[in-house]
């Protein structure tokens, strides 16, 4: 199997892009992070459009991962573990439609797996929150967005990791 068939991308949105990507792309097996848009009518918006809650689009963050070395399911569990899925406007402080929690799956493999998972945290007694949508084209954040808190030298304020599974 050639390196490049053992790469696969996902793409989550968890408010706020910058804490997610933060802790995303520390994951082990994930290979690149990118902050960006998805889920919108517009194509390749501007954060300002994307603020101004016109287009559709959440803030997202795309995974490229090695399957060789991490799972789609553990990465699905890490973004369940980095944010507030029960929260239904926002996250935290970021309130607005552009922060909301999805998963953007790319085929009925990883809809399936992302499926499983939510209906665990139901059974756990979980409000799920996280709307389970179709992938749809990402956009990528401007420049300044990208590995905005190894640029800045700071921690996420938003997004901490708190273990469930």
């Amino acid at each position: 199997m050639s390196k490049e068939s053992n790469k696969q991308t996902s793409i989550f949105a968890a408010g706020c892009f910058w804490g997610v990507q933060y802790l995303m792309q520390k994951a082990p097996g994930v290979i690149g992070a990118r902050a960006g848009y998805s889920g919108g009518c517009v194509a390749d918006p501007s954060y300002k459009q994307v603020c101004a809650g016109n287009t559709g689009h959440l803030e997202v963050v795309e995974i490229t991962f090695d399957l060789s070395r991490t799972t789609y399911e553990a990465l699905v569990k890490l973004f369940f573990e980095i944010h507030d899925f029960t929260q239904q406007n926002g996250q935290g402080p970021d309130i607005g439609q552009q922060y909301l929690s999805a998963i953007f799956y790319k085929d009925e493999a990883q809809k399936q797996t992302a499926q499983e998972i939510i209906s665990a945290l139901q059974s756990k007694g979980y409000k799920v929150a996280t709307k389970l949508l179709p992938a749809a084209p990402f956009y990528p954040a401007e420049d300044y967005h990208q590995d905005y808190y190894e640029k800045k030298g700071t921690l996420p304020y938003c997004h901490a990791r708190k273990k469930i599974f």
